[in-house]
């Protein structure tokens, strides 16, 4: 159920678990820069553990062992990038000096969501 695509109009490779993955380090990527406070803490973690799980769950829906199991994974990581947009925009309102930084993520975590809810859609028909 390998998701890689390759464009007609300009003949580039798509591959979804490698985008994933290059998301998932630019959050540890973000996080690490940023100074941890009372309020920043706890939205790192939650920004962590959602914007990595995208990866890690597409890649067991890449291996499903049924189309129900496969469905399942990438609803997971429709709801991960939905979750990890949200506190993205959390880090933007409570981190100053990133705004380009932050912008960046949240359209990737944003085109992410919308390339998984497609997905979902065309598997659940």
């Amino acid at each position: 159920m390998n998701t890689m695509r390759k464009s007609n109009k300009t003949n580039i490779i798509y591959d979804l678990e490698d985008r994933t993955t290059r998301f998932g380090e630019s959050i540890i990527n973000y996080v690490k820069s940023i100074n941890q406070d009372v309020v920043t803490r706890p939205l790192i973690d939650q920004l962590v553990r959602s914007g990595t799980s995208i990866g890690a769950n597409y890649c067991e829906a890449d291996d499903a062992e049924s189309k129900k199991d496969f469905r399942h994974k990438i609803g997971i990581c429709k709801k991960e990038s939905r979750e990890c947009r949200y506190f993205l925009r959390m880090m933007r309102k409570s981190v100053t000096g990133k705004e380009i930084e932050i912008r960046e993520l949240i359209k990737e975590a944003t085109e992410l969501n919308l390339i998984f809810n497609t997905i979902y859609r065309k598997v659940s028909e």
